[in-house]
């Protein structure tokens, strides 16, 4: 935790951080306290009954007063001179008025179980150093999408829309990498490296067994994602090209997992996630289906099965999960 707010500190004078303390048991809140007095027009923290990292990322944007806001985990750091980087290039674009909706920077998974890190770049996707719209975005590769590490919003965007992530939930980070999608319109690039997300702990939210004791959650997550907007809508063909991709994904996640699990209940479970679509979109849930990934998820047969569970696991290498 220490070293996640003090990677934030570089130009403290330009940032201002928010630290949750979401009723936790450990050290938190005095650590939390220190910090904000020791840093008291820089550091505030906010403390509040445990809620989950939702509520957590609700409370830190009811209390942000800065222009852009971005959400930074306790076991996560930012690289300070790309940090620097992306401050910099925040101010240039404020004091020639022309603030982006999002601006997007790299970020790297740092397994130190395996001592290597990868980094994920946007190099062939977006275009660099310029302010663009959805249809300058070119194809994004499996494992390029748009994460809670490497996207920092515009402040007022996510007020406007609305969005309010569920208590007591993990996996909220693709809700809050989607539902404000169609309120942005202009966004920009920087390719540098600013996000160290560490992974690799046997209790991690992404680690597969984890995953599966939660299942409900993610399942959760995933219809609030068919719920929040109606995707087949959006005037941008490639927004909607890459929503559609990206439910995809977490829509196969989910049917995976459950498929993994083996138990009849979970495989209803799968089949009612799928129904849930078809009846809620079914403009949608066609494009899903059309997938890659999406076109086998419904199969039932022990080959289909194997399909997916074997789907899941390239996906896993693709997608960088634990």
């Amino acid at each position: 935790m220490s070293k996640a707010i003090e990677s934030c500190l570089i130009l403290k004078d330009d940032v201002e951080v928010i630290i949750v303390d979401d009723g936790s048991k450990d050290e938190t809140a005095c650590i939390g306290d220190e910090y904000a007095t020791q840093y008291p027009e820089t550091i505030k923290c906010v403390h509040q009954e445990n809620g989950g990292h939702g509520q957590a990322v609700n409370t830190g944007l009811k209390n942000a007063t800065g222009l852009y806001f971005k959400v930074l985990d306790s076991d996560d750091w930012f690289d300070q001179s790309a940090l620097v980087k992306v401050l910099e290039t925040i101010k240039q674009l404020h004091e020639k008025d022309e603030d982006v909706d999002m601006l997007i920077a790299n970020y790297v998974y740092e397994k130190p179980s395996e001592n290597k890190s990868s980094v994920i770049k946007y190099t062939n996707a977006l275009p660099q150093n310029r302010t663009f719209r959805w249809y300058d975005v070119k194809h994004f590769y499996p494992q390029q999408n748009l994460l809670m590490h490497s996207v920092i919003y515009r402040t007022q965007l996510l007020r406007n829309c609305n969005l309010q992530l569920p208590k007591h939930t993990f996996y909220v980070d693709n809700l809050f990498v989607y539902q404000p999608l169609p309120y942005v319109v202009t966004l920009y690039y920087l390719n540098v490296d600013l996000y160290r997300y560490y992974i690799g702990r046997e209790d991690q939210s992404v680690n597969e067994k984890v995953m599966i004791s939660r299942i409900d959650q993610q399942i959760k997550v995933n219809k609030l994602m068919i719920d929040c907007c109606d995707v087949m809508q959006l005037k941008s063909r490639k927004l909607r090209s890459y929503m559609v991709k990206y439910l995809s994904m977490i829509t196969t996640v989910s049917s995976a997992l459950l498929v993994k699990s083996g138990t009849e209940e979970h495989l209803q479970k799968r089949d009612e996630l799928w129904l849930y679509l078809k009846h809620k979109n079914p403009d949608l849930y066609r494009a899903v289906k059309h997938t890659v990934l999406g076109s086998v998820m419904e199969m039932d047969s022990t080959i289909g099965k194997k399909l997916i569970t074997t789907g899941y696991s390239i996906s896993r290498k693709l997608f960088g999960f634990n």
